[in-house]
C-alpha cells in the first residue's frame, strides 16, 4: 500500500535508527526503498546489511546527486499507490505509517499529515487543496518538509523533485498540495526532526549560517511560487503576495539585527523589493502587527521608489 523512500547520505551514525523506526511500524505492508546517495562512509553497507535481513528493503546504490535527484531516484522505483518520505537521521513512531493511512483513509484525502515532536497539536481539519496551501504558509501547524506527510502517489505524474536546487521542498510542496482533492490534518506527533549542524537546512534554525547564496536560491523560489500560486488560485493572490513580503520583511529584520555581513547585497535588493510594494503590504489583511513595526523601522518611506519588482 505504501512505498517509503527514504535518501542517504554519509549518516552512518543516525540511518540505522531511521530503519529500525520503520521496520517497527504497525502497519506492515509496506516496501521500504533507500536510495544511497553516493556515501563515502558506511551507510551504503548499512542499508546492504539491512537489505538482506528483511525482504521488503530495495536498495538503490547511485552517483552523489542533489537530494531532489536522489529523491526522484526513490519515486521512479515506487510502486505503492502512496508515498511517504522520510530522512536519514530522523526517525518514526511505530504507529506513523498506521495513522497517516488511516486519517488519509476515513477522510478521503490524497494527502494525510500528522505533527511532529517540535510541532505537536491535537487539531484535526479537513482542508482544501487552496486551504492546505495557505496553511502551509502560515507554516503553524505543518511546514514545506516531505517528512510528516502521505501523499498519494499520482499527485507526482508529470512533476518531479528539483535536481539542480538545494531546497526543493519549498518548491515542490506547495504545488503537491495544490493538486489534492482535500487534505486531512491530525497534529499529534508520530515523526521526530533530529536537528544538528549538517542539517541541509540548518541555517533556519541557527540564522547566522546565512548567507548570500542561500538567500538568494530561497527568493527565487519565493517569487517563482508567488506567480505560480496566482495563476493557479487568483482569489487568494493578495495572501500570495503577502507570504512573500512576510518571509522578505523576516530576511531583513534578521541580517539587520544579527549584523549578518555576508548577505547586504541580497538585503539592498529584499529592502528595493519591500519599498517598491511597501505601502500595498501595510495595509495587507493578513499584516502582522510586528511585521508592521519592522517595515516602518527597516523601510523608511524614502526608500520607495527605488525601483523593484511590482506585482
Amino acid at each position: 500500500m505504501i512505498s517509503v523512500i527514504m535518501l542517504t547520505y554519509n549518516r552512518e551514525v543516525f540511518v540505522s535508527r531511521a530503519i529500525e523506526s520503520v521496520l517497527a511500524q504497525t502497519f506492515r505492508d509496506f516496501e521500504f526503498i533507500i536510495v544511497d546517495n553516493g556515501s563515502t562512509d558506511r551507510s551504503g553497507a548499512i542499508v546492504d546489511e539491512y537489505a538482506v535481513r528483511d525482504s521488503r528493503i530495495r536498495v538503490i546504490h547511485r552517483k552523489r546527486g542533489n537530494i531532489g535527484s536522489g529523491r526522484n531516484a526513490g519515486l521512479g522505483a515506487a510502486r505503492c499507490e502512496w508515498i511517504v518520505f522520510i530522512d536519514d537521521d530522523d526517525w518514526c513512531e511505530p504507529d506513523f505509517l498506521e495513522f497517516l493511512y488511516a486519517l488519509a483513509d476515513s477522510n478521503d484525502a490524497d494527502i494525510s499529515i500528522c505533527g511532529a515532536a517540535d510541532k505537536v497539536s491535537c487539531e484535526k481539519c479537513v482542508m482544501s487543496a487552496e486551504e492546505a496551501v495557505i496553511e502551509l504558509l502560515w507554516r503553524k501547524r505543518y511546514n514545506v518538509q516531505f517528512p510528516t506527510k502521505l501523499l498519494r502517489r499520482k499527485l507526482f505524474n508529470g512533476i518531479r523533485f528539483s535536481e539542480n536546487a538545494k531546497y526543493d521542498d519549498i518548491e515542490l510542496m506547495p504545488k503537491i498540495l495544490a493538486s489534492a482533492n482535500r487534505v486531512a490534518y491530525h497534529g499529534l506527533p508520530k515523526y521526530t526532526f533530529y536537528r544538528h549542524g549538517d542539517n541541509n537546512s540548518a541555517w533556519t534554525t541557527d540564522h547566522s549560517l546565512l548567507d548570500n547564496s542561500t538567500l538568494a536560491e530561497y527568493l527565487s523560489v519565493y517569487r517563482e511560487r508567488t506567480e505560480w500560486l496566482s495563476a493557479r488560485f487568483p482569489d487568494s493572490i493578495p495572501a500570495w503576495r503577502y507570504f512573500e513580503w512576510s518571509f522578505m520583511i523576516s530576511m531583513v529584520e534578521k541580517i539587520t539585527r544579527l549584523g549578518l555581513k555576508d548577505c547586504g547585497e541580497q538585503a539592498d535588493i529584499l529592502k528595493q523589493e519591500l519599498a517598491a510594494n511597501r505601502d500595498e503590504f501595510l495595509n495587507s489583511p493578513y499584516i502582522l502587527n510586528f511585521e508592521k513595526d519592522w517595515v516602518v523601522q527597516y523601510l523608511p518611506k524614502q526608500l520607495e521608489g527605488n525601483g523593484g519588482r511590482n506585482f
